[in-house]
This record gives C-alpha cells, structure tokens and sequence, in this order.
C-alpha cells in the first residue's frame, strides 16, 4: 500500500515538473514575439494620435521616462517625443486615471507643440463591458471629442461630463468611467505644457528599463 502511494506520488511530481517545464519552455519560446506584438500595436497607436507630417525620428525609440503624480502612478511613465527635422513638435504621454470603476484606466495621450490635444487612446483598462468600454476607439467615437481640445488650467469648467456643467458627454449609466477619463487627460495635458522643453530635452533612457509599454 504504501509503496503504491510512493510511486503515485513520484508519477504525479513527474507530470508537475514536466508540465513546469514546458510552460517556461512556452513563455520563453514566445516572449521576444509577444513583445514585438506590443511594440508593434504601441507604434500603430503612437502613429494614429502623432501623423507622420509631424515627425521624422523613430517614436519608439525617441523615449524618456518621467515620475509625476499627474500622470497616476508612482512608477516611471514613458513619454514618447515627435520631431520634425530636428525640432519637437508632438509628445505622447503614458498617464492612468486611477480611479476608474473597476480600477486603473492606462491611456496614452498626445499633444502638439502648442499645447492642442492631438488625441487620446485608452490602452488597457477593467471598465464593465457594453458600458465602460465606449472609452476605446473600437466601441465608440468618445475617445475622438478630446482631439483639438486645449485647458485652460486645473480650474477649468469646462473639463467635466456634462451633467456637471462640462464639455464631454457621459455615457448613461457609466459615469464614473468617463469622468476619470477627463480628469486623467486634463492633469496630462496640463503637465506636458508645464513641462514641455524639459520632457523634450531628457535623455532617451526605455530601453533602459527594459519596459517601454
């Protein structure tokens, strides 16, 4: 009896560390291809929000990475720079509104020189399908209504849904996500202006994190 426990109990270690090893073997056979999956639907995003009018240098390479309360988390944030002949022209921010309803919202947000949005895409998010999800491009045009818009600083009305006396249209039933949207973008928006010439002027450094998502 007891020998034909040990030998179950030694057939099942075998089944766990094989199955172990062929799940390390898997991830590592598919990592480097699963990363260039999401460098390549970061670029598709990146050249969607920033037109290839407005720069000439590699977005994903052209890389800082910045801490700041206004972008959402305490970890550095990449911050993609446009140029056109040498000369900034656009930024791509990496922020997170943190209070979403069902948690953080990643978003990416691009804005000119001059301070004027030139779009938003939302990354990744938990928000309750048929509901929070409008915030993608796929499920709806709301993401569009930030595009050409500027702020006019932490006090401005006009950054709130509607129903609050704002510009952007909430989506019934699903308020909360939307309003953490505006307010993530507006405390964005507000700090790429702020600090325009010094997130331009920072070293490239992403790769060497070896994070730039």
């Amino acid at each position: 009896m007891m020998t034909q426990m040990r030998r179950n109990g030694l057939i099942l270690a075998a089944f766990a560390l094989v199955s172990t090893i062929l799940v390390m073997t898997t991830q590592w056979l598919t990592e480097d291809r699963i990363a260039e999956q999401q460098r390549s639907e970061l670029m598709t995003t990146l050249n969607s929000l920033i037109p290839p009018a407005l720069h000439d240098n590699d977005l994903y390479a052209d890389c800082t990475l910045v801490t700041a309360d206004e972008l959402g988390l305490s970890e550095p944030q990449p911050v993609y720079r446009s140029r056109r002949e040498g000369q900034p022209t656009a930024l791509a921010l990496r922020t997170t509104a943190p209070d979403g309803y069902s948690g953080n919202i990643h978003l990416l947000v691009a804005l000119n020189d001059n301070g004027t949005l030139l779009g938003v895409r939302a990354l990744s998010h938990r928000e309750t399908p048929g509901l929070g999800d409008k915030i993608e491009v796929r499920r709806s045009d709301w993401i569009h209504s930030f595009q050409g818009q500027q702020v006019r600083g932490a006090d401005d009305p006009r950054w709130d849904v509607q129903r609050n006396g704002g510009m952007f249209d909430a989506f019934a039933g699903a308020t909360i996500t939307p309003r953490a949207v505006v307010n993530a973008v507006q405390r964005t928006l507000l700090y790429a202006t702020e600090h325009q010439q010094q997130l331009f002027n920072a070293s490239a450094n992403c790769s060497q994190s070896g994070d730039m998502q």
